[in-house]
Formats: structure tokens, C-alpha cells, sequence
């Protein structure tokens, strides 16, 4: 049976450190598409010389997140001493576990000559049983991504295996995430060996399963075969997977299967802070004196 679309989600803007996101996920409509729990498209952002994003170091749990840009530049730091700056078409996976900290800013040579700042941010659950591993970070540069093309479509294969290639950014669950460029005039059909998928329209006009999708707007897809058209040149966004095992609980940066890790971890943070990170669950990153507290 061929799929239908199950939801159209709109993004809803949010301010993160000066400037403003769209968020598709988590949603009323749908919680999560397969292990993916947090979708952010960040910018296109154009940032005057002396600006830039400023994301102070906060606490993650429970959750993997993978950066991912079309344009520009930030320089991630994290507390097992890491720093590393992202660029287009590369990949900062960090795994929390059972828990880090990072910050992300603007590198400093683009906050003295201005710059533009476009990608996606995602989070993705981790299964049960890794939800208290230890933390981890890995970099994947532009160059290690399988780039192919599928008819007119050219696909960068992020995470999964599809289109022919497999990428070779490791993932602890059943993950498809892509970036496609459609031209106009041309059709794709998706892969439909994962039980959840769901397409995001970045520009461009198309449509699938006989829905319209809208600029900034996320399809979500039920099983089965599946097929994207292009009124115009497009960019899209693939992701899915297979069902986590078993809900999530998200609160502010943290995830988990068990309501009781959160509040563990709100604590911890809060006490991490008043005793200046010493002997404590959350430590600062290397060269990072400020935070974000605890949301009231």
C-alpha cells in the first residue's frame, strides 16, 4: 500500500542565543520520527560584523545531537575537552549519555567580518539501554559523506543506508537522515525499508503523496512506497527510522524513558553550579566561565 501523509507540521519560531530557529519536532501532532525528537532549521541568519550566535554551555541527557550546515560556521566546546568547528556539508554527532555540557558560538573570525548561518539541528533519542553511557563526541568533515545521485536527484547520504551508500556516521538505532536537491521537473521515490520517515521542504515547491508541502514545513509519512515531485528546484530534508522503544520524556535540554533521570539531572545541574563544578555531575567546558541556569 502506498503511503499517505499522516500529519503537515508547520514550524514555530524560537529565539536560541540572539537569533531565531524553526522548530518541526516535538510536536502535539508527533512526538518522534523514528529515533529523531528535536528538529530545529536554524537560520538562514545573516549576522553584521561584531554578531553571532551565542549558545552558552547547557546540560544534555539521555540524547545524541547532530549538527549539520549548509552555511557557515560554529565552534562547538563540550566538557570532555573538545572543541571543534563545524563547516557546510560536515557532522558534530554528540552523544550525552548520561550526560555533558557544551556551548556553540560563532567562530571569531566570522564575528569580525559578519556572516550568514543556515542548518538543521536535530536530536535523536537514544535507546534504553544507552541512555547512561558515557558521553562521546565524533566529527565527520564534509569529504566523509556519500554524496550519489538518484535519477535528476543529487542525495547527501548524512546517517543510514540509502540511495546505494551507506554513511559511515555511526548511529545506535535504526536512523535515515538525508540531504536531497530535486530540480524542478524531477521525482524521487524514497526509500521504504524504515517503518517512519518524514520529508522537510528547506526551499523550493513539492509535493508528496499527493500533499502540497509548505516552505519551512515538515510531512510526516506512513509506511510504504512513496514518491517526491518537484514543481521547482528543491531542498529537502529526509529523516526517519525505525520506532524508539518506548516513549520519551523531554524537558528543556534533557530526554529520557524515566521521568525521574530528568529531575536527577535538573538537580545536578543546579548543584553543579553552586559548588562551581567541582566534584560535580556537570562541569564546564574548557575556556567557558558562563552557563545557562535552570529554567524556572
Amino acid at each position: 500500500m502506498a503511503a499517505q501523509v499522516e500529519h503537515l507540521i508547520e514550524g514555530r519560531s524560537r529565539d536560541i542565543g540572539g537569533f531565531e530557529v524553526r522548530r518541526l519536532l516535538p510536536t502535539a501532532k508527533r512526538r518522534m520520527v523514528g529515533p529523531f525528537i528535536f528538529f530545529d532549521e536554524m537560520g538562514p541568519a545573516e549576522f553584521a560584523p561584531g554578531d553571532g550566535i551565542e549558545v552558552r554551555p547547557h546540560p544534555h541527557i539521555g540524547l545524541s545531537t547532530l549538527t549539520y550546515l549548509f552555511e557557515g560556521r560554529l565552534v562547538h566546546r563540550d566538557s570532555l575537552g573538545i572543541e571543534k568547528t563545524i563547516t557546510p556539508g560536515a557532522v558534530n554527532l554528540m552523544t550525552a549519555g548520561r550526560g555533558i555540557t557544551h556551548s556553540e558560538r560563532a567562530d571569531p573570525r566570522d564575528r569580525v567580518a559578519g556572516y550568514r548561518m543556515h542548518g538543521i539541528q536535530t536530536w535523536l533519542a537514544l535507546p534504553q539501554a544507552l541512555e547512561d553511557s558515557d558521553p562521546d563526541f565524533v566529527h565527520h568533515p564534509a569529504a566523509d559523506l556519500p554524496e550519489v545521485t538518484a535519477g535528476a536527484a543529487r542525495v547527501r547520504l548524512i546517517a543510514g543506508a540509502a540511495f546505494g551508500a551507506i554513511s559511515p556516521v555511526a548511529m545506535p538505532w535504526s536512523t535515515l537522515y538525508a540531504d536531497i536537491r530535486l530540480p524542478a521537473g524531477a521525482e524521487l521515490a524514497l526509500p521504504d525499508d524504515v517503518e517512519e520517515r518524514a520529508v522537510y521542504l528547506v526551499t523550493g515547491a513539492a509535493r508528496l503523496a499527493g500533499a502540497t508541502l509548505a516552505p519551512a514545513g515538515m510531512a510526516i509519512l506512513s509506511a510504504g512506497p512513496a514518491t517526491l515531485l518537484a514543481d521547482a528546484d528543491s531542498h529537502l530534508i529526509l529523516i526517519g527510522g525505525a520506532p524508539m522503544d518506548g516513549p520519551r520524556h523531554i524537558w528543556w535540554n534533557l530526554v529520557a524513558s524515566d521521568r525521574a533521570r530528568i529531575e536527577q539531572a535538573k538537580a545536578d545541574w543546579q548543584a553543579s553550579a553552586a559548588q562551581q563544578w567541582r566534584d560535580s555531575r556537570f562541569t564546564l567546558p574548557d575556556g567557558e566561565s558562563e552557563y545557562i541556569p535552570l529554567p524556572e
